[in-house]
């Protein structure tokens, strides 16, 4: 799910570049979308673990390292809605997009927990 959202972020700059308004909107709401996807699927994940965090070492590493790379991913989500309302919001132009290249850069790096 992660590895598909890092195409359609793509898209949405390179329909920025391009001049494609569309094709950032519907780019950042897919991507949006399958970061929801993905944070839904590791609550359900959390939620029926037959295991807790104090079982001993293979709990604590496993909620340590899926719980941080999680926050990564919803800080990231954030970033990126935070930058669909600048696209809805005509704040965004192919030469003025600073701050979504930064939070597609910090997007880029969620697949690499």
């Amino acid at each position: 799910i992660l590895l598909s959202s890092g195409a359609t972020v793509t898209y949405a700059h390179h329909s920025l570049i391009q001049g494609n308004r569309a094709g950032v909107i519907y780019g950042l709401i897919a991507t949006v979308g399958l970061a929801t996807i993905f944070t839904g699927f590791q609550g359900f994940e959390y939620y029926n673990a037959p295991f807790t965090f104090s079982d001993g070492v293979y709990g604590s590493t496993f909620y340590m390292s899926t719980g941080f790379h999680g926050i990564h991913v919803i800080i990231g989500t954030a970033f990126l809605t935070v930058g669909l309302f600048r696209a809805l919001s005509y704040h965004l132009t192919d030469h003025h997009h600073l701050g979504f290249e930064q939070a597609i850069l910090y997007w880029q790096t969620t697949k690499c927990p």
